[in-house]
């Protein structure tokens, strides 16, 4: 089965090459979608043997995840696999994550709440996921099984792909993937996996000011569809 990892990248230069090179060696291709960026992420995405899709602007991380999960079904795609740039999934994961697509779950999950410890993880993010997993129960209907609220680490095979029709173009995206997963007819599953924070990586993910921004996004897309 065809396995192609799908990484949305934004002013990543500095980190994309290690993160290909690594990934590389447990899927078949490596899809980078840069949004937007202007600094060297394309260049440097390419020479490490990507296939790069850009974004003329910034359309934040969830477009960047459709551009890139769409180019990897026309590429072939068995399976689809979703991490991000900056290195804080460990491609080791990746064949866990394989492993139950092959197995036939149709969307795994990552979660940093199996028993796999997050290496860096400050409390206060421990406690916003916390609160964000109340939230999508009570609020979104996501399933009480859910262990991670915020996992941007899945594997999809080529029919959840198709059929995960996902809208929210930024940081709602992993609530609004959860949703529709979870209320679906799709097998799924959760696995463990290692998320590694470093000072590099803290200062330019989620603030805890997101969690409304994600919320506010939510409502709207409610709205939209």
């Amino acid at each position: 089965m065809k396995t192609v990892a799908v990484i949305p990248a934004y002013y990543e230069g500095s980190r994309i090459a290690r993160v290909i090179t690594d990934v590389k060696a447990f899927v078949d291709e490596v899809v980078v979608v840069d949004d937007g960026s202007t600094d060297i992420t394309t260049k440097t995405a390419r020479a490490a043997g990507a296939k790069v899709f850009r974004h003329a602007v910034n359309r934040g991380q969830g477009a960047a995840l459709r551009t890139g999960t769409e180019a990897a079904l026309k590429l072939g795609a068995d399976i689809v696999v979703h991490l991000d740039a900056d290195g804080q999934h460990d491609p080791v994961t990746i064949p866990a994550l394989v492993k139950e697509i092959e197995a036939g779950s149709d969307v795994v999950f990552g979660s940093r709440f199996l028993g796999a410890e997050a290496v860096g993880m400050p409390a206060h993010r421990k406690y916003l996921l916390g609160l964000a997993k109340t939230f999508n129960r009570l609020a979104l209907g996501i399933s009480s099984r859910v262990t991670d609220p915020q996992s941007g680490y899945r594997a999809l095979s080529a029919k959840a792909a198709q059929r995960v029709d996902f809208r929210q173009d930024r940081m709602a995206h992993c609530s609004e993937i959860l949703r529709l997963v979870t209320r679906s007819d799709l097998a799924w599953k959760e696995i463990p996996t290692t998320v590694r924070y470093t000072e590099e990586t803290l200062a330019k993910g989620q603030k805890a000011t997101d969690a409304f921004k994600i919320v506010w996004q939510l409502i709207l897309g409610a709205f939209q569809r």
